[in-house]
């Protein structure tokens, strides 16, 4: 049980993340670049805070523990980093030209079948009952964002179609991690030098901007519900195949719908209500075929 409440957690997690970035690119002078910049490196401090304090929480037990709590080189990759990076960036960017339903649409379509594909190469075999509730689960995600979708900006949907992919690919690299929260950290450390490209990129163009409001939510998106909630998604992932983790993250629109309709003062819908039925009923489907290891 305890799992599947992580997991639910990390979902919350990924749809502020959604809703903080769409705030920021909405209601705030922040552009894309400045606003990904703010979250990776805030992502960074906090993680690396937070590295720091279980050094030291371990050097009261075991002074031979400290040094290595401490180490200026976490683990990590500049893979992860760049995967980290292209995630971010490409999904800011993107929604400047796409409507957030087709947004979704793609996104997904991607994180489904880069991290799907990759479970069946490396020998998942899917049960019946997960397939019947993938299917079931992204038919309802896309009778959700599908009302009013018209066709979308060819770069805004390559670059959340790049998005998709990436975030795969950060995932995928850190199934089983022994340490989530120190790949974590040193993934957004590794991370955070590299997402000044785009912000040179958006300087040399003459689109770079940034105000206390926007600086605000990339802190809370960085090192909160995205920092914190990597770690944890990282913490999660060794309790799912990767056909199972990718089927988990659909919840995220039906959550990302929830937050609006409480914070936002949305109107709840029938397609809305039903939608998100089939959703849910689809991962726990596919969730509970096969029963996560402990």
């Amino acid at each position: 049980m305890a799992i599947f409440l992580l997991a639910a957690l990390t979902m919350v997690a990924f749809a502020a993340n959604s809703l903080l970035n769409r705030l920021a690119l909405t209601d705030s002078a922040t552009d894309w670049s400045a606003y990904t910049f703010v979250r990776i490196a805030s992502g960074a401090i906090m993680l690396m805070a937070l590295l720091a304090w279980r050094s030291w929480r371990a050097s009261q037990a075991d002074q031979a523990t400290s040094a290595q709590g401490l180490s200026l080189r976490p683990p990590g990759s500049f893979v992860s980093a760049l995967a980290l990076v292209a995630y971010a960036a490409a999904f800011s960017y993107a929604y400047l030209s796409l409507e957030t339903g087709m947004g979704a649409l793609i996104l997904f379509s991607l994180v489904q079948a880069s991290m799907i594909a990759w479970g069946l190469v490396s020998g998942e075999r899917p049960s019946g009952l997960e397939w019947t509730g993938m299917v079931a689960a992204f038919g309802g995600f896309v009778w959700l964002v599908s009302p009013g979708l018209s066709a979308p900006d060819p770069l805004g949907a390559a670059l959340m179609a790049l998005a998709g992919i990436a975030w795969g690919i950060y995932t995928l690299r850190g199934k089983g991690a022994a340490d989530p929260l120190g790949l974590t950290a040193g993934n957004f450390l590794r991370a955070a030098p590299l997402a000044l490209v785009p912000l040179l990129f958006a300087a040399v163009a003459g689109s770079w901007n940034i105000d206390g409001y926007g600086v605000f939510l990339g802190i809370l998106s960085g090192a909160i519900t995205s920092g914190l909630g990597y770690a944890l998604w990282y913490r999660t992932l060794r309790h799912f195949t990767a056909t199972q983790a990718a089927i988990l993250q659909l919840t995220v629109p039906v959550i990302a719908a929830g937050m609006g309709l409480v914070f936002a003062g949305e109107e709840p819908t029938l397609r809305l209500m039903a939608a998100s039925a089939i959703i849910l009923g689809g991962v726990a489907i596919a969730i509970l075929a096969r029963r996560p290891h402990t």
